[in-house]
């Protein structure tokens, strides 16, 4: 795994900041409106945002005397490709239990 994508799973390892990424998802958001979806201190959110920002999963904008945080959803990209690959598999394990089940008459 590239080393961006290794951060990129670091980053969404705490749920947090998962949390913060579906905060984001809504829209555009200061740190202080992020906040007021946790029982954390601004700081201990802002260090979250941190990692995020680092990440590249989220963008930092200055508006005036607050800082923006906007999602940067494409660099959620090896997430999605890992998932894709489970997806898969499940799916091939499912058609060939209806396969099986079609071959012994159904469920009873």
């Amino acid at each position: 795994m590239l080393e961006g994508q290794s951060d990129v799973f670091a980053a969404i390892s705490h749920p947090a900041r998962r949390r913060m990424l579906d905060v984001l998802a809504e829209g555009d958001a200061p740190v202080k409106a992020i906040a007021a979806h946790f029982a954390m201190s601004r700081p201990a959110v802002s260090q979250h945002l941190r990692v995020l920002l680092d990440a590249g999963l989220v963008t930092e904008a200055r508006h005036g005397r607050e800082r923006r945080y906007r999602l940067a959803p494409d660099r959620l990209a090896p997430v999605r490709d890992w998932i894709a690959h489970y997806e898969r598999f499940w799916d091939d394990r499912f058609d060939r239990l209806a396969l099986h089940l079609a071959k012994k008459g159904g469920p009873r």
